[in-house]
């Protein structure tokens, strides 16, 4: 009987070891980090005020010089592709886990972590340049983080007229003069309270390629994703010159410029979606 619990005893620490190890070698899980990289073609964007001597400027295809004082995006809706094909969601209807504002001002918010992704290789992602429609109103209760984050003085992702998020914010100037340039995207509706039916639908499903497979496991990868705001006015679907006034082609400054000219902004960031699907977005680098 004494030989026996030694031997049961044995066996217990033996296979409490071999688990030990087989979870050291082979991890269920593991985080990946989106890196975002907000550019003017390869420049990383640096903000500046009318009299900024530091800002990086651009000049569009229709040779107008601008730059940004303000740069905020939202992300959501983020899904990862393995190389087998299969679909792994993050969080995809909660926004309070799934769904970030890219801050150009706040380096912090220039990387997002996605926790314990399921172990193997990645070939591709696939996220939202806004808030899909289902999820797209403001939900105190529900999404307190995120509607915090996105109502917080400083960042006003919200419209303060409709129901839903702002998509993307960009304040800046542009042309020698320094013209005040506000650009603002997101989701209309139409109608009246308690009756509001769909409007523009600015929300954007981008897919990447990955430049190669992130390796999650014993790996925690960090994918860098670039986003070239030099498509803003020089983009695949439009090239746009930036007017202000009261006219409806004038665009400068967002509580002028109408839905249709907005589209035409959505559609050079986030693709018109069905021949662009990228956008201004690209996958720059994996480390594993």
């Amino acid at each position: 009987m004494k030989n026996l619990k030694k031997y049961l005893l044995v066996s217990l620490i033996l296979s409490a070891l071999i688990s030990c190890s087989k979870d050291d070698k082979d991890p269920v899980a593991n985080n990946i980090t989106l890196h975002f990289n907000n550019t003017f073609k390869s420049n990383t964007i640096v903000l500046g005020d009318a009299a900024s001597t530091t800002a990086t400027t651009n000049t569009s295809a229709e040779g107008q010089v601008h730059h940004f004082s303000e740069l905020k995006y939202v992300i959501s809706n983020i899904r990862l592709i393995k190389a087998d094909g299969t679909e792994i969601p993050y969080n995809i209807n909660d926004l309070d886990k799934g769904a970030t504002v890219v801050n150009q001002a706040k380096t912090e918010t220039l990387d997002y972590t996605l926790s314990n992704i399921p172990s193997g290789e990645y070939k591709q992602i696939k996220f939202g340049l806004g808030v899909k429609q289902e999820l797209n109103t403001l939900d105190q209760a529900k999404f307190p983080t995120f509607y915090a984050t996105a109502g917080a003085n400083a960042t006003e992702m919200m419209w303060e007229w409709g129901t839903g998020y702002r998509f993307t914010k960009l304040e800046g100037f542009y042309d020698n003069d320094n013209k005040e340039m506000s650009i603002h995207t997101g989701s209309t509706v139409e109608g009246e309270e308690g009756a509001y039916t769909q409007g523009v639908d600015a929300y954007r499903d981008i897919t990447l390629n990955l430049t190669s497979n992130a390796v999650v496991g014993r790996n925690a990868p960090k994918i860098t994703i670039k986003a070239d705001f030099d498509k803003l006015l020089s983009g695949k679907t439009n090239t746009i010159k930036l007017t202000s006034g009261t006219g409806m082609n004038d665009n400068a400054t967002p509580n002028i410029h109408t839905a249709v000219q907005m589209t035409k902004f959505v559609d050079n960031l986030g693709g018109d979606g069905s021949s662009d699907i990228t956008g201004m977005f690209s996958v720059d680098n994996v480390e594993n």
